[in-house]
């Protein structure tokens, strides 16, 4: 419960707009029991409205805390930190994928795949490959198909 006496201007005050909180731009009193409240809510849009002692007890102070802290789990904020790290690594390295496998490429391979079919959109190839059975990449479009 908020007492009329203690709405100030830029407090913080919850009630006033439904359960949203504003903040108060500018208070006039009318007489004892009234007061007029000029307050802007959380959307940006500004209101007026006539308070009385039997709004105070819809009425609370906004409590003042912290817009961020440094109280949450570390291993939570690494886990977070990594995925956003893995997520973004295609624009630091294209090959990020053929890096942290187990598979070892050929040079002739990230050719093939880097500089001859990726390139090309829409891609429209197949790449097989059988080691040691002597194929050759063919370029189909899937049209002729």
């Amino acid at each position: 419960m908020l007492k009329l006496e203690n709405i100030k201007t830029r407090a913080q005050v919850r009630g006033i707009k439904g359960s949203d909180l504003v903040k108060i731009v500018a208070v006039e009193w009318s007489g004892d029991d009234a007061v007029s409240v000029f307050y802007k809510s959380s959307d940006g849009s500004t209101g007026e409205r006539m308070l009385f002692r039997s709004d105070e007890a819809n009425l609370e102070m906004a409590v003042a805390g912290r817009a961020w802290s440094f109280d949450a789990n570390p291993e939570d904020f690494i886990l977070g930190l990594e995925a956003f790290r893995i997520r973004l690594a295609h624009l630091f390295d294209p090959m990020m994928a053929v890096h942290t496998s187990n598979v070892e490429p050929l040079p002739h391979q990230i050719t093939a795949v880097y500089e001859s079919l990726l390139p090309r959109q829409p891609l429209r190839y197949v790449l097989a490959d059988d080691p040691g059975a002597g194929k050759t990449v063919r370029r189909q479009n899937l049209s002729e198909l």
